[in-house]
């Protein structure tokens, strides 16, 4: 079996799609107030997703997740996971969501072969949750969150972009929230990705470290060598072994010397790095090579030897990559 293989010798086995670059939020730090999405023409069909999925599985990719925007807004997304888990091989399929459609949606993912999801919870204040969303409903998110527990979903983690004077004081209390629910939760520093006006990047970040040290004068935080294949650091809370506490840093402590990922745009662009442009348009193979799988997988092969070492993200306001997270993936 062919293992996809970088020029630094890393073994590239995990997938991050983007099913649409559409959300229902409109979350501060992901993208404008104001958003022009892409027309129908230019974004992968899901016969086209299901296609490069096919590939990267028969490449050695072991754990697909599947992102947006917000991916449950994509019509014919469930029958799309059905058919991803199914793939041989794959060990595990994940899903990123705002959680606002997982009262209606957590048993069919469930049921469809999902394995395991991921949350976004910035708050837990209805006002300042709205804020930050600009559209949001917490109170849609939590019962959300507990449709997927309903539904059977284990190790749920919730992911919390941190932002300074914004909502680094409810850091104690998100956390307090999963030990409660039996929820795993990351913590995650704000990324640079496309210009924004609503606030400053450099004046609201807020680090890894900073959190901890937060943290640790509430609760006795115990380092662990849990790993899920993602970028996340995590350690534990003594006498809670449910939950685990992640730290995603890609500005005070990166992870490009242990990244094992690559990233689809929903227009089709493998991303090789999150902090760079390096990509390849497998749209364009896709459509130029109708079914020929072979050609498709070559492409994906030649892209491993443009994955650069690493990003160089800082936390300054200076944009560095001008797509904004919605269009990457989240």
């Amino acid at each position: 079996m062919t293992v996809l293989q970088d020029s630094f010798s890393r073994t590239v086995d995990y997938l991050r799609m983007s099913v649409t670059d559409r959300c229902d939020f409109r979350c501060v730090y992901c993208m404008a107030e104001d958003m022009t999405f892409l027309p129908r023409a230019k974004i992968l069909t899901l016969e086209e997703i299901l296609e490069v999925a096919r590939s990267f599985v028969a490449l050695g990719t072991r754990k697909i997740r599947l992102t947006g925007g917000e991916p449950l807004v994509r019509k014919g997304i469930v029958e799309l996971c059905g058919q991803i888990a199914a793939l041989p091989g794959l060990r595990e399929l994940c899903m990123t969501t705002n959680g606002s459609q997982l009262t209606r949606l957590a048993q069919p993912l469930r049921d469809a072969g999902v394995d395991r999801l991921n949350i976004s919870l910035d708050s837990l204040d209805p006002e300042r949750f709205r804020q930050l969303t600009r559209t949001g409903d917490l109170v849609q998110v939590l019962a959300g969150i507990d449709a997927a527990h309903a539904a059977g979903f284990t190790h749920t983690k919730l992911n919390a972009v941190i932002m300074q004077g914004r909502n680094d004081h409810e850091v104690g209390d998100l956390v307090q929230y999963a030990l409660d629910h039996g929820l795993d939760i990351s913590f995650i520093e704000e990324m640079p990705l496309g210009v924004i006006s609503e606030h400053s990047r450099a004046e609201s970040f807020f680090s890894s470290e900073q959190v901890r040290e937060q943290l640790a004068r509430r609760f006795n935080l115990l380092p662990s060598t849990d790993a899920t294949g993602g970028p996340s650091r995590y350690w534990r809370v003594a006498g809670a072994p449910d939950s685990r506490i992640g730290f995603i840093s890609p500005h005070s402590h990166n992870f490009c010397a242990t990244c094992n990922r690559v990233r689809l745009t929903v227009e089709g662009r493998l991303l090789l790095c999150l902090g760079n442009e390096h990509s390849v348009d497998l749209k364009a193979v896709l459509r130029a090579n109708p079914g020929q799988p072979e050609k498709l997988q070559k492409a994906i092969i030649e892209a491993m030897k443009i994955k650069p070492w690493r990003h160089e993200f800082n936390h300054s306001d200076e944009v560095q990559i001008v797509r904004f997270m919605n269009m990457t993936g989240g």
